[in-house]
């Protein structure tokens, strides 16, 4: 059974960091096409924050480009989103994501099907 446990989140001020680290079991990093970010605020729609293939290549949102940066260890088994500069508007939940190995990549890529989410972690910036 597949199953994603965020940590890292928290309320910190604006311009400050947070590091969200997703681990995850009964998983392989390495089988995958990718995984992901996402967030949700009260009364928004959800955003795809960022995305890293099985090579390591990340996707960003123009939202958070630049001050976001989003990385693995496929040994560990764990996803990471390094978040600087933080805003209040990057207030929401935060929820890792993962390939469930349905699509092929290519189809993957083009549906952005997370299959996988974990349940989320809360990140508060006040101003």
């Amino acid at each position: 059974q597949v199953q994603l446990v965020e940590s890292g989140g928290g309320s910190v001020q604006a311009g400050g960091s947070l590091k969200l680290s997703c681990t995850a079991s009964g998983y392989t990093f390495i089988n995958s096409c990718g995984m992901g970010w996402y967030r949700q605020a009260p009364g928004k729609e959800r955003e795809l924050v960022a995305t890293i293939s099985r090579d390591g290549t990340p996707t960003y949102a123009d939202s958070v480009k630049g001050r976001f940066t989003i990385s693995q260890d496929n040994g560990k088994n764990t996803l990471f989103l390094q978040m600087t500069s933080l805003k209040t508007e990057d207030t929401a939940v935060y929820y890792c994501a993962a390939d469930d190995e349905t699509w092929p990549c290519e189809q993957f890529w083009a549906r952005l099907d997370f299959g996988y989410r974990g349940r989320g972690t809360q990140v508060t910036v006040f101003a």
